[in-house]
């Protein structure tokens, strides 16, 4: 396929929710959660034949639904209810006593509308790496491996490139996994950054490349290019250059007219048989039940709303493995200051990347990549340059130190690899249950491993290095860093995580739920680590894996 022939929208498609009055009594597959797994899984099913039921928990926001409101940006916590949250009212989590609320950093929403956390991403596409498969044989323990390599998985990463539409560099970079082909579309142009960051590079001897996004930087699958208009992460693309589920697989589904989707509904509960076999799901709206009947269902309704799922059913609960494992990640890095301008606002931000740092570091287990930044917009560039000691926190001497610095400030950042650890996991509170009557998530852990944080300081030593070598006259290190809490956010995973053993996992290598035929799992709670990359190109490609095995056994 060459670039600008992926699948086209097709005129006319209704992609509109049905209301509860359309829904049949039977589908061949339910699929809960409408994000980037569950799209996937509904779009391989329905273009196999099988009639599907896409259910969503949250609507099919409009981009008048979506405007570029900066205090309710999806990457800013300023106490508002976000674009993207539930209603604060009935939707309340627990960590250990403390109650939470969506907004709240430490809810840990993603999205909550069609399209998951797709529709308002950053839209970074990487691949995990070979080490990322098999960390237990790279580092041992703690780590364990997956039930599958990447070798396995790489024909899936390929095939999300190319049908969902990934903008990249030529070539390999390092610890790169072997490609059968390129991306389907070049880079996007170059930010002010990108030439400044280079020069450091250079200096230190580190490579770099730029970075994959799942963005149009051509005209691609009947969409326009990126016009690079700086408001990208923590947004919905209103030049819809941006490929999520939404503009893609779910679009795709629907045009086989073998596919409905119901939004502002809840999977309450599966349903099974005599057996243990999953039958059907009891969904919930604001004002109705019902319960429906399936062939087989498949949850991807994110790592912490799936393992919850699974909990309030009692399906695959046998070894106490559901809701374990629950990981995201630390974020670290640093800020420099520079007396040339390095920020243009020139979009989507992240021009450059180093990939040096994924594995190989001594004394590290793991590690991650160090890309430059979104561009902020201003109260989150406040928020975290008022935080980093760059400029005063409040009064006019604070807004006239922004008016300063704001284009002379470059981040370089990375999402660190993590230690999965059994004790940071998602339970129930069933005194206290949610709108749909569904007990309410009580997330229980409490912070990093010692070697995520061993890690974490690594890639800021690292950060101020490549900053320092560019140019920076100032430097303040980056710790994006929960101390007291168990990870998750939207790089949430793990909860549900594939093995070969029952006693160790939830999941067979096909996603299938050990002991209860009829449910699959097909969203990022199947990861047994999440790599040191943003995690939604696996998640996608793992997804489309295990769907057309179940496809295949469906018939």
């Amino acid at each position: 396929m060459q670039p600008g022939t992926a699948w086209p929208p097709t005129p006319g498609v209704a992609t509109a929710p049905i209301t509860v009055d359309g829904v049949a009594d039977r589908y061949d597959v339910i699929v809960v959660g409408a994000g980037a797994g569950g799209g996937v899984a509904a779009c391989v099913l329905a273009e196999a034949g099988h009639s599907v039921l896409l259910v969503e928990r949250g609507e099919a926001l409009t981009l008048a639904d979506l405007p570029r409101d900066h205090l309710r940006n999806a990457r800013v916590f300023t106490g508002l209810q976000r674009q993207i949250d539930p209603p604060m009212a009935g939707n309340p989590r627990f960590h250990g006593e403390d109650l939470l609320l969506p907004g709240d950093l430490l809810w840990h929403n993603n999205a909550m509308t069609v399209g998951g956390g797709t529709r308002v991403y950053g839209a970074q596409a990487w691949r995990f790496c070979p080490e990322d498969f098999r960390m237990r044989s790279t580092y041992g323990e703690p780590f364990v491996d997956w039930p599958l390599t990447y070798e396995d998985l790489e024909p899936y990463y390929d095939r999300v490139e190319w049908e969902m539409g990934v903008c990249g560099p030529e070539g390999l970079r390092p610890h790169d996994g072997p490609r059968r082909r390129g991306y389907p579309m070049p880079p996007v142009s170059a930010n002010a950054a990108q030439p400044v960051l280079e020069r450091g590079a250079n200096e230190l001897g580190i490579a770099t490349a730029e970075v994959p996004l799942l963005i149009n930087s051509i005209p691609y699958g009947g969409r326009p290019a990126c016009i690079q208009c700086g408001t990208c992460v923590g947004f919905a693309c209103h030049a819809d250059a941006k490929n999520g589920s939404d503009n893609t697989f779910i679009m795709r589904a629907i045009a086989t007219g073998r596919c409905q989707l119901l939004t502002g509904t809840a999977g309450q509960r599966l349903v099974t048989d005599g057996s243990g076999a999953v039958v059907g799901v009891t969904l919930a709206g604001e004002t109705w039940r019902r319960t429906i009947s399936a062939r087989h269902v498949v949850v991807a309704a994110g790592a912490i709303e799936s393992a919850r799922l699974l909990l309030a059913s009692d399906i695959g609960t046998a070894h106490d493995q559901v809701g374990r494992y629950l990981q995201g990640h630390l974020y670290a890095g640093a800020v420099g200051v520079f007396d040339e301008v390095v920020q243009d606002c020139k979009g989507p931000g992240p021009s450059i990347s180093t990939t040096d740092y994924r594995h190989r570091n001594d004394g590290v287990l793991g590690g991650a990549i160090l890309v430059n930044e979104f561009v902020p917009i201003p109260v989150e560039a406040w928020s975290r340059l008022s935080a980093f000691d760059v400029v005063p926190a409040w009064g006019k001497a604070g807004l006239e130190a922004m008016r300063q610095v704001y284009s002379h400030v470059a981040f370089v950042v990375g999402p660190v690899q993590e230690v999965p650890l059994p004790t940071s996991r998602v339970t129930l509170e069933p005194r206290v249950k949610d709108r749909y009557g569904i007990p309410a998530v009580r997330l229980l852990g409490s912070g990093p491993h010692d070697e995520d944080l061993r890690a974490a300081e690594f890639m800021v030593e690292r950060g101020q290095d490549w900053l320092r070598a560019s140019g920076a006259k100032r430097l303040h290190p980056v710790r994006l860093i929960l101390p007291k809490w168990p990870s998750g956010g939207q790089h949430q995973a793990g909860t549900c995580r594939m093995g070969l053993d029952p006693r160790t996992s939830v999941t067979d290598p096909w996603g299938r739920v050990w002991g209860h035929p009829g449910v699959t799992i097909a969203d990022g709670s199947l990861h047994v680590t999440n790599g040191g990359v943003n995690p939604v190109l696996t998640i996608l490609a793992l997804s489309m894996k295990v769907s057309e095995h179940l496809a295949e056994e469906l018939g």
